[in-house]
């Protein structure tokens, strides 16, 4: 067991939520305005691409940030067009978005580094990657600073966005539009707001969170880009909204669920354990936490039920 637990499990257990809490903050945002953005694995797919191919060309970590941010922001108002003001259906443009991502960064990565399957760098075009980030003080108390400091830029975001996301969707009258915009939508429209201008910016917030999350996956959690390697992670990030009820730590837990299942599958690879197995247990995980929450729904309507 002590081989088992180690410190490196819990860094390993950070580094693999920060994509999903990145995600999940940007998909609470939607889901607060009545919307259900299904896809976001797409729009991780194109932040982590793009992130690389900014890296590359556009002068390090930097452009590669403000690249996967960019087309997060694309993406984001896409979404936001097709499905508030064209009326689309939510989930079909989400899926488009999906499959169209799939296509485009297979394509792209053909194209631009004429290779099949993964793009790592090379001495011509080097990928670098985020930086990490020692903190004062933090860093030399024993275990909790090697926990805790080190790690790369998005990690601390991550953390900071839990805050910040908080605040302003509970204690800020942005926040409090934001929700009534999903909630009681014509109130909102009574009270001088537009409810669709409100979903329309959750859309973008969503997207730019999207193209956080991506680079956090090929420039922090990966230096290099390999296709399909969001991994249905947009997916897992709905899940994790859904289990923490669209509460900003809550959906942290359970992202941070994730992350430790996901670093504690990874360990015992090194027990001769199929990786096959391991990769499943994630998925797994997130299955059952479904299951839990259709549960407890059910039983809170049995109840509403006896109680008339």
């Amino acid at each position: 067991m002590k081989e088992l637990f180690t410190l490196g499990l819990f860094q390993n257990t950070l580094r693999t939520a920060t994509p999903v809490v990145l995600a999940a903050i940007g998909i609470l945002m939607t889901d607060h305005v009545g919307i259900m953005n299904i896809g976001m694995d797409g729009m991780m797919l194109c932040g982590a691409f793009f992130a690389v191919l900014g890296s590359v060309y556009l002068g390090g970590w930097v452009g590669g940030l403000m690249l996967a941010l960019l087309v997060g922001l694309i993406l984001g108002i896409f979404f936001g067009v097709f499905v508030v003001k064209l009326k689309a259906d939510e989930y079909i443009i989400g899926m488009a978005l999906n499959i169209f991502a799939g296509g485009l960064t297979v394509y792209l990565l053909r194209s631009i580094f004429g290779v099949a399957g993964a793009f790592s760098g090379s001495k011509e075009l080097p990928i670098t990657a985020l930086p990490k980030i020692n903190i004062p003080l933090l860093q030399n108390i024993p275990v909790l600073g090697d926990l805790l400091s080190g790690n790369t830029l998005l990690v601390y975001v991550s953390w900071l966005t839990v805050i910040l996301a908080w605040v302003v969707i509970y204690r800020t009258p942005w926040g409090f539009h934001l929700r009534a915009a999903g909630e009681h939508p014509e109130s909102l429209r009574a009270a001088g707001q537009s409810p669709e201008r409100m979903k329309l910016m959750a859309s973008v917030i969503c997207g730019l969170f999207s193209g956080l999350a991506g680079a956090h996956l090929s420039l922090g959690y990966l230096t290099m880009f390999t296709e399909n390697m969001s991994a249905a992670r947009g997916f897992i990030a709905v899940a994790c909204v859904i289990f923490g009820g669209s509460n900003p730590p809550y959906v942290f837990l359970a992202a941070l669920l994730f992350g430790f299942i996901d670093a504690l599958g990874l360990r015992v690879q090194s027990f001769n354990i199929s990786s096959n197995l391991t990769s499943l247990a994630p998925y797994l995980v997130t299955v059952l936490m479904m299951i839990w929450v259709t549960w407890r729904a059910e039983r809170k309507k049995k109840a509403l039920g006896k109680l008339k």
